[in-house]
């Protein structure tokens, strides 16, 4: 029989592929010089628009300081909210990458994509390092007395000991201050990625933190390039009363995605 020409076409016309959601792939294993290459792309995002990352940064670091001025409360409250001003600036880079204009409001995008898993992600995080802290306060406990303890608890879950509080913790408390940090770096692993990839692929906060581990623990070689290269800017941006850190924290901020899309996308 003859075609009919008014006939509609019988082509199955799919769906295009949403390009602001990228394929999520196994996590990749890089070569050791991607870790410079994120600060470098980390820089170029900050390129795209430095006015409005500035912003965005003294808006944060403001909110930030506010909620240091609240007893418990304050800092539970930035725990909570890190990982959600994380997921919205990442949305930003997206956007960036999609050549689209970086804004305020992208630092609040958090709220309105999957602000749960983000808050989550941070509980999970403040748990993390309380246990950390309770490990090695046991460890001293046991080992070298309730001074000891008081030591180490005056110092914080995220505070860095200097020389003079290791020499006042003597062995017993230096070696729980190690086990704290090697018990601490897994929990940063868990972490570092964990924000990207539940608001660019809709994943719980454990699943994200179980993959943002996974990835790291596969670049732990660029990582090491990217942490001392890191250290070099940080103690740079640091001399002039901290006022590089303006710059660095987006260049940091991008470097995070950059790494987010070299390991987990296609």
């Amino acid at each position: 029989m003859a075609d009919n020409p008014y006939l509609p076409p019988e082509t199955t016309v799919a769906d295009p592929i949403d390009a602001s959601e990228p394929t999520l792939v196994e996590p990749k294993k890089l070569p050791a010089g991607r870790g410079l290459g994120w600060i470098q792309e980390g820089f170029g995002y900050f390129k795209a628009s430095p006015l409005i990352w500035i912003v965005n940064i003294i808006i944060m670091i403001a909110l930030m300081m506010l909620l240091a001025l609240i007893p418990i409360l304050g800092g539970l409250a930035s725990n909570i909210l890190s990982p959600i001003f994380m997921g919205g600036l990442m949305l930003g880079c997206a956007a960036l990458d999609q050549n689209k204009p970086l804004t305020v409001n992208h630092l609040f995008a958090g709220f309105q994509k999957d602000a749960g898993n983000l808050a989550l992600i941070g509980l999970l995080y403040l748990v993390g390092m309380i246990v950390i802290m309770l490990i090695a306060g046991l460890l001293m406990m046991m080992f070298g007395g309730a001074g000891q303890f008081t030591e180490l608890a005056a110092m914080g879950p995220d505070a860095a000991p200097s020389p003079e509080q290791m020499q006042a913790l003597g062995l017993t408390g230096g070696l729980a201050v190690l086990v704290a940090l090697g018990l601490a770096i897994p929990l940063a692993m868990a972490y570092y990625f964990a924000p990207a990839l539940v608001v660019r692929h809709n994943l719980g906060a454990v699943e994200a933190m179980k993959l943002s581990f996974k990835g790291c623990l596969r670049n732990i070689i660029p990582f090491l390039v990217y942490g001392i290269v890191a250290l070099i800017l940080a103690i740079i941006a640091t001399i002039p009363f901290a006022l590089g850190w303006l710059i660095l924290a987006p260049v940091l901020t991008g470097a995070v995605y950059a790494g987010y899309k070299d390991i987990f996308t296609g």
